[in-house]
Parts: C-alpha cells; sequence; structure tokens
C-alpha cells in the first residue's frame, strides 16, 4: 500500500513537470513545454530560457520530416525544384533550335520536328506558368503559418522546461461575442477567444492564459511635489527665430528619443482600462495563421426588443434588443443568429443606463424620412430687439409590410447653454395623437404604431428666441 501511494505521488509529480503553459500578453507571448528533442519550429525573433539560463539557438536549412511545417515546406521546395527543372528545358529547347541548320534539308522530317519543338514548347511554357502560380500560393500558405523558411534548432538539449518568449504579433487573441436570438423573449450570449499563432512553433498547452495588459510594465517611483499658488504675471512674446543649428538639434533629440525606446513605437498600448485575463485547458494552436475560436462563457437572460429610428442621424430603422448582461461585455462587435440561421456577423452594441442594448439587424418595411419645415423669423419686444425664429422638420413613415408595427422614433431639438438663447417645443403635430417625451438635453421620443401599408406624417415644431445682435448657429 505504501509502495502504492509513493508511486502515485511520483506519476503525479512527473505530471506536473511535464505540463506546458502558454501566456498572451498585448506585447508578448510566453511558452512553456518540455521539448523532446533541439528541434523547436521555423521560429524567428524569438528568446529561449532552460533552468532560467538563456540557451543559444541555431538556424539550419534543414528540418524533422515527421513535423507539419516542415511537410509544408517540402512540398513548397518541391514545386521550386520542379519550376527550375521546366526553365531547364525551355533553355535547352531554345539553344538546340538556335543551333546553325543544315544546307540540306529534308522537308517531311524538319516539318515533323516543328511540330514536336511547337508542342514541347507549348507544354513547358504552360507547365512554367502554373507552377509559379502554385509556388507563389504555397509561399503566401507558409508566410502565413511562420516568419522564416530556416528551422531553429537548440544548441544543447534542454532536459528541463524550455520558455520560449516570442515578440509582439506572433501569437494575438481577440475577443468576440455571438447573440442567439429565442424569439424576442429570450438571448443567448456566448463569448469566445479567437487565437492565432504566425509564430512558426506549434504549440500544444495545457493551460493557456490570455491578458488585455502587457507583461513588461515600466512604473516609475511617485515623489511628492508642493503645490504652490504665486502670482500670474502675463509674459510678452517675442517672435523666436530658429537656426538651422536649432533644427539639427530638434531632430537630434527626437532620433534619440525613437532610439531609446523601439518597442514602445511598435507595440500599441491594450485596449482596455481594465485588465482581464482568460484561461483555456488543453488548447491546440497549430502555428497556421487560422484562428482559433475558443468558447469562454456562455449565459442566458431575458430579452426585450424594440424597432427603433433615429431619423436626425439614420434613415435606416433597426430592430434593438435589450437584456441585462450576467458578466461585463468586453467588446462591441458580435454575430447575431436567429436559430441556426445568422442574421448578422457584423452587429454592434452598446451599454445604454445599466442594460445592454443590441443593434441586431435593419427592418427594410419601414421607411422613414426627414425633410426641414420653412424657417420663419419675427421680432418682438421694445423696438423690436428679440428675434423669434419658427423652425422645425417633417417625418414621413410608411409601414411597407403586411403587419402592424409598434416602434420608437428617437428625434430631438436645438437645446441652449446661455440665457441670452431660449428654445422652446411649439409642437408635435400629427393626424392621430403623438405620445412622446422631451428631456431637458432636447432629445424627443415618440411611440408610434404604423397599421399595415399605413403611411404617417408627423409635424415638429420649435422656437429659438434671441437677442436681434446675435448671430446664432444650430
Amino acid at each position: 500500500m505504501q509502495l502504492y501511494r509513493i508511486l502515485t505521488v511520483l506519476s503525479l509529480s512527473g505530471g506536473l513537470s511535464l505540463a506546458s503553459s502558454l501566456a498572451v500578453y498585448q506585447d508578448s507571448s510566453i511558452y512553456t513545454y518540455t521539448p523532446r528533442g533541439t528541434f523547436i519550429g521555423f521560429a524567428d525573433n524569438v528568446k529561449a530560457k532552460c533552468k532560467g539560463r538563456t540557451v543559444v539557438l541555431n538556424q539550419s536549412i534543414t528540418c524533422p520530416k515527421e513535423e507539419r511545417l516542415c511537410k509544408v515546406l517540402g512540398t513548397l521546395n518541391q514545386t521550386e525544384q520542379k519550376l527550375k527543372a521546366v526553365q531547364a528545358d525551355i533553355s535547352v529547347l531554345h539553344t538546340l533550335v538556335s543551333l546553325p541548320q543544315p544546307k540540306v534539308i529534308d522537308a517531311n522530317n524538319w516539318i515533323k520536328a516543328a511540330e514536336r519543338i511547337g508542342k514541347e514548347q507549348a507544354r513547358l511554357s504552360s507547365e512554367d506558368t502554373a507552377l509559379k502560380q502554385t509556388l507563389l500560393l504555397q509561399n503566401r500558405t507558409f508566410s502565413r503559418q511562420a516568419p522564416t523558411r530556416k528551422a531553429l534548432y537548440l544548441e544543447k538539449e534542454c532536459s528541463d522546461a524550455l520558455v520560449l518568449v516570442f515578440s509582439y504579433g506572433q501569437v494575438q487573441f481577440s475577443t468576440y461575442y455571438e447573440a442567439r436570438l429565442y424569439g424576442e423573449k429570450e438571448i443567448k450570449v456566448t463569448q469566445y477567444l479567437s487565437v492565432t499563432n504566425r509564430s512558426g512553433v506549434d504549440i500544444e498547452a495545457d493551460e493557456a492564459k490570455f491578458y488585455y495588459r502587457r507583461a513588461q510594465q515600466s512604473i516609475r517611483p511617485v515623489h511628492f511635489s508642493p503645490w504652490i499658488v504665486s502670482q500670474y504675471i502675463p509674459k510678452r512674446l517675442y517672435a523666436k527665430k530658429v537656426s538651422r543649428n536649432m533644427m539639427q538639434s530638434d531632430a537630434a533629440v527626437m532620433a534619440m528619443s525613437a532610439a531609446v525606446s523601439p518597442v514602445e513605437a511598435l507595440v500599441p498600448e491594450a485596449q482596455y482600462l481594465a485588465a482581464r485575463q482568460y484561461r483555456i485547458k488543453d488548447l491546440s494552436l497549430p502555428s497556421s495563421g487560422k484562428a482559433v475560436d475558443v468558447e469562454v462563457t456562455s449565459w442566458k437572460v431575458p430579452l426585450k426588443c424594440e424597432i427603433r429610428a433615429y431619423p436626425y442621424r439614420n434613415s435606416l430603422v433597426f430592430d434593438v434588443c435589450s437584456f441585462t448582461p450576467k458578466t461585463q461585455i468586453e467588446r462591441n462587435s458580435w454575430k447575431i443568429k436567429e436559430g441556426d440561421r445568422t442574421i448578422n456577423d457584423t452587429a454592434v452594441g452598446e451599454y445604454d443606463n445599466g442594460t445592454y442594448r443590441l443593434y441586431t439587424q435593419a427592418v427594410p418595411d419601414i421607411k422613414v424620412t426627414r425633410k426641414p419645415l420653412v424657417k420663419r423669423e419675427r421680432t418682438t419686444g421694445i423696438f423690436g430687439s428679440t428675434v423669434r425664429k419658427k423652425d422645425g422638420f417633417i417625418l414621413v413613415l410608411t409601414n411597407k409590410s403586411d403587419a402592424r408595427k409598434n416602434m420608437i422614433v428617437t428625434e430631438r431639438m436645438p437645446t441652449s447653454e446661455t440665457q441670452k438663447i431660449t428654445v422652446k417645443l411649439l409642437e408635435v403635430k400629427s393626424d392621430k395623437k403623438v405620445d412622446y417625451t422631451v428631456s431637458k438635453e432636447g432629445k424627443i421620443e415618440m411611440k408610434l404604431s404604423l397599421d399595415a401599408h399605413e403611411t404617417k406624417k408627423i409635424e415638429v415644431l420649435f422656437e429659438i428666441s434671441y437677442d436681434k445682435a446675435l448671430k446664432i448657429t444650430y
């Protein structure tokens, strides 16, 4: 029994020692694994450490034939050899044709030889063109998977865990969301990580972690400095002559600044304000250049959908669905599905007062047009000192479908930030009473119902009052 426990502990500890891991940051990626030999891959601009010490890496034109990328490169090399052979045959045939011609010509044999030469030239030309196109495609395919055609090896075998550090861009990830609608009552939200590997090293990680932050963070010490209040003395500005020496000096300073931290110039900052972390177990990430999509989380919540229009900004009408997320939505790019059918793979969403609003698709059955009204002005007050300008617009909404449509139309009217200019809404007029609200910011929200094939016209009229001496714009 004691021996069994010892063997179990040894097997577990051995399993832990062989565990592989991947950590992807915004500026680099770190892959830790136990190598089976000295071959690493077709990597470039990579650092390696074994037992905490930097190891020497060597490049070679040969690679293990059983490796996946080596097979891809082998096919590419075979195409290159075939192309060179065809081009050599074309050159030899051209040389033969250009040899001095005999003085006595047998017409029949000469015609037969010319036919054979012509057919061979045509065949070789077609094969040359086809091989060039094939080689171009194979080169593109390989360059998407690896940065170099030279194999990378360890100078000495590493019996411990090997740590590879890839530079920015060789392993990348992003997140996106998929929304599956179940009618207009429920939504299933699934978050995915999309991971791409172009490092030239096929990665097999027992655990992979992804961070929306940099691996290298330089933080300077903070020292207290007093906040001084002093008398303000305006300075006189003088035109400063810029000499050639000063221009050269400024250019030298800029060049020195660029030379000090080239990484800072090349590596973009993280796109999110807060650092977020994801974990994937048993990740197989070949260096294929193709994105590997992995589900991170999934949940269902109640859904409320409305038809909305914003005529002041856009003539389109949208299906807008709102829900309260269970977890924070970290990116506003979405794929929308209704059952198994994709209705929009480039949808956009946004937070709105604690809920999340998702613009699922455009509604082609409703047409909205917006036309300005004729501006009218009149003066009031003592000696006509106040201008009162009436202005507005007309909305024309048409339901082209065979079903009744309920919708919300968001419009706006001007607002003033000074007491010298005042704005008031005069009326929202239609054949039937319009249910609307107006906010202090000038947001007009109207709830409407359109019967099948109905057209509704709404007039919005407001008045702007200001002193005659002022000039206004809106």
